[in-house]
């Protein structure tokens, strides 16, 4: 907005440095294809709303005021910076209807996304991929809004998430299972046990993760006090994270009882380095799903998923 609170109308600057390059209004207008009368109302225009003089009418050919010499390279600087951004606009417009937008939670995006990827370039050319990676709830924002276009996540049957409850599609892409473990002791058998003496530290996830709404909707009668009978009395919550890989560390460390996926901590199991801690009774099956956006995508995303609603 100009003097007096005036918009600006692009194409008096336009018709302004065609004037400059030609110093002469009919010139100037027949380039620009208008009449002569409406190019030079658009330059006194522009003058108002500048607030000066910018073209010597008395001169012959026109010329510029000093002004008019002033404005002239930044308005030519101003009209290229906003032509840079258009192009620079409609190129991120171009790149987001063509690239793939995930979000993932942390355990999923190293122990699964990348191997899954690679099955999936085998079908399908998987052009420019964003992901973004959080802890459960946070993923399932990006996805109400709008910002991603799948959300590759853990779940199960029987607990339903925000995803659910909204009926987004999906797909499982895989099995996996959560395993109470706890670090060996220095005879190689488990540190602490579920059904031992003594209290029992607890790893914990935290309200944010998804395995958590797993573990307490499934395992409730270890962590709600006055639960069924089959709850533990000795139950400690020593410590809460929303990341696998920190109570996968904690629980190296001896710090106490983690359930963490089978597919994380298969090498240490084999190692020795972990323990299991319980029975079959305490291991809790998980799914790895994919969900997707239930309106329509770009063109790359539905053919993505219906590759991967074939597969799985």
């Amino acid at each position: 907005m100009g003097p007096g609170n005036r918009p600006l109308d692009l194409d008096w600057l336009e018709d302004f440095l065609t004037l400059a390059e030609t110093g002469n209004f009919s010139r100037a207008a027949e380039v620009r294809a208008i009449a002569q009368p409406a190019l030079s109302r658009h330059i006194r225009s522009l003058e108002e709303w500048v607030g000066v003089d910018l073209v010597d009418r008395t001169a012959h050919p026109v010329e510029l005021t000093a002004a008019g010499k002033k404005f002239q390279p930044l308005i030519q600087g101003a009209l290229s910076a906003l032509e840079a951004a258009r192009i620079k606009a409609r190129a991120a417009q171009d790149l987001a209807s063509a690239s793939l937008r995930f979000a993932s939670t942390h355990s999923l995006s190293i122990l699964f996304f990348p191997k899954w990827l690679g099955l999936l370039e085998t079908r399908l050319r998987l052009g420019p991929i964003q992901t973004m990676t959080d802890n459960s709830h946070a993923c399932e924002d990006l996805m109400v809004q709008r910002r991603v276009q799948f959300l590759l996540s853990y779940g199960h049957s029987d607990v339903l998430g925000k995803l659910d409850e909204g009926q987004y599609p999906m797909v499982k892409l895989g099995d996996d299972v959560l395993l109470p473990v706890t670090a060996a002791d220095a005879f190689g058998d488990s540190l602490f046990k579920l059904d031992g003496p003594g209290v029992l530290p607890i790893l914990e996830y935290s309200e944010a993760s998804g395995l958590g709404r797993v573990m307490r909707a499934k395992l409730k009668h270890l962590f709600v006090e006055g639960a069924a009978s089959a709850s533990l009395s000795n139950v400690s919550v020593i410590f809460t994270a929303h990341n696998a890989f920190l109570l996968k560390s904690m629980a190296l460390a001896g710090r106490g009882i983690a359930w963490l996926p089978q597919s994380l901590i298969k090498d240490e199991l084999a190692s020795g380095a972990l323990q299991l801690a319980g029975l079959s009774k305490w291991h809790l099956p998980i799914e790895i799903r994919l969900y997707r956006q239930s309106s329509e995508m770009t063109p790359a995303a539905e053919h993505l998923w219906q590759i991967v609603s074939g597969q799985a």
